[in-house]
């Protein structure tokens, strides 16, 4: 199953698409009187008049964080493009995390200046709370609306009541420089509780019988056939040796030694080194040595209830095993958020700022482009950190394709008050790598033999146990199940390094089915195994059907697997390279596109046959009893009309984007 459901966090009230940007933000210079300047995109665009439902409660608590813009926001901007770009004269010419705060980092005039304002302004600085990228302020919105020169009102968006500024905030004039952006001034991205007790695992969910070690192991010769033949069982998840088969790990030689993955999920899953241990030694695969495997955890968790803290054990977990399946000998350091809020981002900066990693796995995001502005600065300010660091950032890209509105996928896993088609944040963002996801199919010797875009429907076996309940694939939109996502930004526009290499045809077509005047960002960049029905196998520690806690396995896939798969490749690669740090890795990605370095995934890698097979699930996996339940699987967007799918062709596409990486590919960094 996908852990998507569980693992978003809820940074806004509203998923409305976003005013056109480029990929870059400042504050403006609009002046709302002589000695103030307007911060753009502080106002939420869900915090229209028709929205409108009054003034709120003058003595509500603020909670917000003042962002700040640093020393030569424009250098950096020019570093950061600079030092990631094959065949600049800066490529590769990293900076410490002391040498970014001496050349673009905040000043001590910018946090002395800022602080000094806010204090006179009756709000309150929380100097321990804040760090060198934001200042913790808080205090009650009768002083705010002094302060920021606006009012704060209620507004519906979504079902809810929520707060926000009526208006883009300002500064004084003085503050113009200093000041990046203002987040938090919205309650849609403040609902916490303050609770530190974590709960307990959540029930294991267990595999049902009969599933394959690999692709056509086992055949489904009593099940009724589609498209022609017996199709082959679904795999009981995909071992570490089969992984490392497939995607040129074994083949390279290469193991991940001296680079560091980080994994930034929220909260903190039990006994995940143990495990992990456990797990490697039944499968004859290399445990992670002392010091090899840390955990840097925050001092408190709060948003327990409201994140579904334990639920994001199983993504921890998950992202861990998939790392050290395909890089068995780099280093691992899981980074955890306090929530599945602002708190992922304060594990971001922790990255940054003390070079925790090189290479980053996120496999959470928001279902929509439906950022604020404010946050994007906020985000993309660590994310250009990090290119300067060497540091690069990948993020799954969903579990619900173009994020189709009324498909059983959006009721499930994804945004069941979507109105449009739109791809997930922060994957669009072109500061970052956005990896998508494919269906699998390994031989019995660890080769491989073909992927196809995932993005599936579900036919359940008829009553009569002799047919499909519907003629194979399925009907869509009500048996659509899943897949990787993707697709054309609203937001962003093209960042040079997809120029030439994405098709106009992409890149111009809006999720709306209208052209763009311009290029804008595709997704995915990059793909990896992520159908569930595939997966891999992976261990955590978990309460048992029994109703005792332990060590348990399952089966998991989404673009939740995909991404820390892809981070454990670029490992290797960074291995390959002689330990040099990659960074942020889309320039060379893009650089090495049509050169046969990457699998061509597409829809139909069978001709003409779709990619299809039999799953087999208890009625309760977690009590892993009931009547088996079987379905047939079929992938590649077969059956899903071409206006919703994220079709997978020659070259780059929105279903899987350059494709997959081979041994090759890694081979290409030495």
């Amino acid at each position: 199953m996908s852990r998507d459901a569980r693992r978003r966090r809820a940074l806004t009230a509203a998923a409305v698409a976003l005013p056109l940007v480029g990929a870059a933000f400042a504050v403006t210079g609009t002046a709302q009187a002589t000695d103030r300047h307007t911060v753009a995109g502080t106002r939420p665009t869900w915090a229209l008049s028709a929205a409108d439902r009054g003034k709120t409660d003058s003595n509500q608590r603020l909670d917000a964080k003042i962002w700040l813009a640093g020393r030569d926001p424009k250098g950096l901007d020019a570093y950061a493009s600079a030092v990631s770009t094959p065949g600049s004269p800066q490529y590769g010419k990293y900076l410490t995390p002391q040498q970014f705060d001496q050349r673009f980092g905040v000043s001590a005039q910018q946090v002395s200046a800022v602080t000094s304002w806010v204090r006179s302004t009756g709000l309150y600085v929380d100097l321990a709370g804040s760090n060198g990228h934001y200042l913790h302020v808080t205090g009650h919105l009768n002083t705010a609306t002094k302060a920021f020169g606006t009012e704060f009102r209620n507004y519906s968006a979504q079902g809810k009541v929520v707060r926000a500024p009526e208006s883009n905030i300002s500064v004084p004039d003085s503050l113009a420089s200093s000041v990046l952006t203002v987040t938090g001034l919205d309650t849609g991205s403040h609902l916490r509780t303050h609770d530190d007790a974590l709960p307990p695992p959540e029930p294991n969910y267990n595999v049902a019988e009969p599933c394959g070690q690999y692709w056509n192991q086992k055949v489904a010769n009593d099940k009724p056939t589609a498209y022609g033949k017996h199709q082959s069982r679904a795999i009981c998840g995909y071992l570490p040796q089969k992984l490392r088969g497939a995607y040129g790990s074994t083949a390279s030689g290469l193991t991940g030694k001296g680079a560091t993955v980080a994994i930034v999920d929220a909260y903190a899953a039990p006994k995940m080194e143990q495990v992990s241990n456990q797990f490697a030694n039944k499968y004859n695969s290399p445990a992670f040595a002392k010091g090899q495997y840390r955990e840097v955890l925050p001092a408190t968790f709060d948003m327990v209830d409201e994140c579904g803290a334990a639920g994001w054990y199983g993504e921890e977990a998950l992202d861990v095993t998939a790392v050290h399946d395909l890089a068995p000998k780099a280093n691992v350091v899981y980074v955890a958020a306090q929530n599945c809020s602002d708190g992922l981002d304060d594990a971001l900066a922790k990255i940054v700022d003390n070079h925790l990693a090189d290479i980053v796995s996120n496999s959470w995001g928001d279902l929509s482009e439906h950022y604020s502005d404010a946050m994007t600065a906020a985000e993309e300010s660590i994310f250009k950190q990090g290119a300067i660091e060497g540091i690069g950032f990948y993020f799954s890209t969903g579990d619900c394709g173009y994020e189709v509105p009324n498909t059983p996928c959006q009721a499930r896993y994804g945004d069941a008050q979507s109105t449009h088609r739109q791809t997930d944040m922060p994957a669009s963002d072109p500061w970052v790598t956005a990896v998508g996801g494919t269906t699998l199919a390994v031989g019995a010797s660890n080769n491989y033999k073909f992927e196809a875009t995932w993005n599936v429907q579900y036919d359940s076996l008829a009553a009569n146990g002799k047919s499909w309940t519907y003629p194979p694939p399925g009907q869509y939109p009500n048996t659509y199940s899943a897949g990787g996502g993707g697709g054309t930004s609203d937001l962003f526009t093209q960042p040079g390094y997809q120029r030439g290499v994405v098709p106009r045809s992409l890149s111009t077509n809006l999720p709306n089915g209208t052209t763009a005047k311009q290029p804008m960002r595709t997704i995915p960049d990059i793909s990896a195994v992520a159908d569930s029905g595939t997966g891999i196998r992976y261990p955590e520690w978990n309460q048992r059907s029994d109703g005792s806690f332990g060590y348990t396995e399952s089966r998991v896939g989404g673009t939740s697997l995909a991404c820390p798969v892809i981070a454990g490749l670029q490992a290797l690669a960074q291995q390959a390279q002689g330990r040099q740090p990659i960074g942020f890795a889309n320039p060379a990605i893009y650089l090495r596109s049509g050169k046969h370095l990457f699998h061509d995934v597409t829809d139909t890698p069978l001709g003409r046959d779709p990619v299809a097979y039999v799953r087999t699930n208890y009625t309760d996996p977690y009590a892993a009893t009931g009547p088996l339940l079987y379905i047939l699987v079929t992938s590649g967007n077969k059956g899903i009309p071409k206006q919703d799918a994220l079709t997978a062709t020659p070259g780059y596409d929105r279903g899987t984007g350059v494709g997959s990486p081979t041994a090759a590919y890694l081979r290409s960094f030495r």
